[in-house]
This record gives C-alpha cells, structure tokens and sequence, in this order.
C-alpha cells in the first residue's frame, strides 16, 4: 500500500509497540524517522532491517537515514509524532523537546499508562508541557498485540480523536492487509480504558498463577469490564459503547494472551514471585504497575468502587499476599 497522504511520520520508541508499528509504516511506504536512545540497536537495524531486543523476527523494511539519534531532528520536517514510550519514562525520554517543538504536528499516543507522579493521561501531559492541541492529539487503542501484528496476523486498531472525522486522513497509514483500523470520537476515555485493562490483566495473571481456571477467568473479566464501565462514567462522561473493540475487545485479549505483559507479571505474583523479583524477571515494563497506583490515588477524588482493581494495589503496594488478597476479592465479585 502506497501513502497516499504524503505525510510523514516520527515514531519515538525502541520496544515492542515501537517496532510494530514502524513494520507496518514501513510495509504501507510511509516516509519514516525512527528514534530510540540506544545508537548501538539503531546501526544493527539500519544494518539488518531487525530490531534484535524486540519482535526480531519481524522484518523492517527500513531506508537509509531512517534511524535517528536526535529526538529534535527526528520531529522537526515530519507531519505525524507517534509516542511508543512507556508511560514511566516518557518524560525522560522528551526532554530533548523543546515547548514548541511538537507545535502544529498530530501526535499520537500509543502509550498504555499515565504519568506517575502528577496521574496526567498522555494527552493531558502533552497539552501541559508540549502545548499539543487536544484537536491534533489522538490515541492509537486496541485490541491486539505487537508480537501478532509484527507476524501479520490479522488485527484491529482503533485512532481516537477529539472528532472522529479528524482522524480519517490519518487512517490509510496503518490500514493494510494485515490491519485494520478505524475512528473513534473518544481518546480520553481510549486512554483511561487502555490503564484499567492492564490492571486487570494483573489480576487476570495472579489467579493464573495461584491455579484459578476458566470459570473463575469469566467471572473476574466479567467484572471487570462492570468496574472499567463505572470508572469511565466517573472520571469521564461520555456516550460509549462499553463492548466496543477499544473497550471490553482491548481487555479481553490483554487479560487472557499469552504475549500480554502485565498478564505474566500478575501470573509471577501469583507463583509466589515478589514485585520486586517478578520486576527483575522481565524483559519489558509492565504498565500496569505504575498504572494500579495513579489510578487508586486518582479515585480517592472519584470514590468509585473498584474492587478489583484496589486488590491488585494491595497485592502490589501493601505487600498483600497474592492468595490472600484474591480469597478476599471472591467475597465482592457479582
């Protein structure tokens, strides 16, 4: 596939997420600026067309000159920034930004966290510090996993905007043969979707790890998307349908895949792992660590009962026994 729109696009990150989506740029012949800080994977890219720490299997068809060591220059000539950064050290990662420097540009979030610290969303951050408009802001959501779409399995994203017809001309960038791709009117609450759903898949993976089964799985998820649907009411009031792919679909596949992250941390929690040793233990950052904690301070305004959700921060911030905490959280499902 041709890009049609001409525009170009920087996308900032060297993980999983990162890697993915510049296969599927790169794949539809999008003009493209790849920044990371590591200059060392970036020369064995440039050479190889891998990323060897991530989905190296996939390859990239990347162009001389694609990788760029200077986040500035990396943004400066292009129309379109994507943030795959997590959450936790985005902000070290824009310090090379100047206020101004993403003025004008679309900046979309394929971040799955918020802010540590100030509890900002994405958006929220970048319209404090970067000055980003919320009409050029946009979020890239669920469901599906960087190692599928990185094999070319076929996927669904969804980009939500301020306006879903602002995200249209942004749509043939992704869209392929391997991935679909529609708009969304709600990047807000995409964003806050996106941080519960790793919360969950904690929990998910701590009764995996503790022996739970299937039919205790459907319970819990279940109840999940009940708390997911009550929080978005609460810290974000909208019409929304809560079974849509970017919602309950996005919650679905990060509670029970096998490549889910924050599924496999809450299975190590679950096997007896510490938080610190289960830390150690991977590879990748798993969001919802940070993300179990800025959402139960944020709810202390909101008092929204999330019964799942306080269970896994007191498992990771009370020191809580995984099988403790889970035979207490029983007495609450529905």
């Amino acid at each position: 596939m041709v890009n049609k729109a001409g525009l170009k696009v920087a996308v900032i990150g060297g993980g999983s997420w990162a890697t993915a989506l510049v296969k599927v740029l790169s794949d539809n012949q999008v003009p493209l600026t790849w920044w990371m800080r590591d200059r060392e994977v970036m020369a064995y890219i440039q050479q190889h067309h891998r990323n060897p720490r991530y989905l190296s299997d996939a390859s990239l068809q990347i162009r001389r000159g694609t990788m760029q060591p200077d986040l500035r220059k990396a943004v400066a000539s292009v129309d379109v920034v994507i943030l795959a950064v997590p959450a936790a050290f985005l902000r070290d990662a824009m310090q090379g930004l100047a206020e101004n420097d993403l003025s004008g540009k679309w900046v979309l979030s394929a971040v799955k966290g918020m802010i540590p610290g100030e509890n900002l969303l994405i958006g929220q951050f970048l319209q404090k510090y970067f000055r980003v408009s919320p009409q050029k802001f946009m979020v890239i959501t669920g469901p599906c996993h960087a190692e599928e779409v990185a094999a070319e399995k076929l996927s669904f994203l969804t980009l939500a905007a301020e306006d879903a017809s602002m995200a249209t001309p942004l749509l043939p960038l992704f869209q392929n043969r391997y991935l679909q791709i529609k708009a969304s009117d709600d990047p807000s609450g995409s964003e806050y979707a996106s941080v519960m759903k790793n919360i969950y898949a904690i929990a998910g993976g701590i009764a995996h790890g503790l022996g739970y089964g299937d039919n205790f799985m459907a319970v819990l998820v279940s109840n999940a998307i009940i708390e997911l649907k009550s929080f978005l009411r609460a810290v974000y009031p909208k019409r929304r349908d809560i079974k849509g792919s970017a919602y309950l679909g996005d919650l679905l596949v990060t509670a029970y895949s096998r490549f889910s992250r924050n599924r496999y941390f809450g299975t190590m929690l679950g096997k007896g792992y510490s938080v610190r040793s289960a830390q150690l233990e991977m590879n990748m950052v798993a969001e919802g660590y940070y993300s179990t904690k800025a959402v139960h301070e944020l709810n202390k305004m909101h008092k929204c009962p999330l019964p799942i959700a306080s269970m896994v921060y007191r498992v990771l911030y009370e020191g809580v026994p995984a099988r403790t905490a889970m035979l207490q959280l029983q007495a609450q499902l529905q």
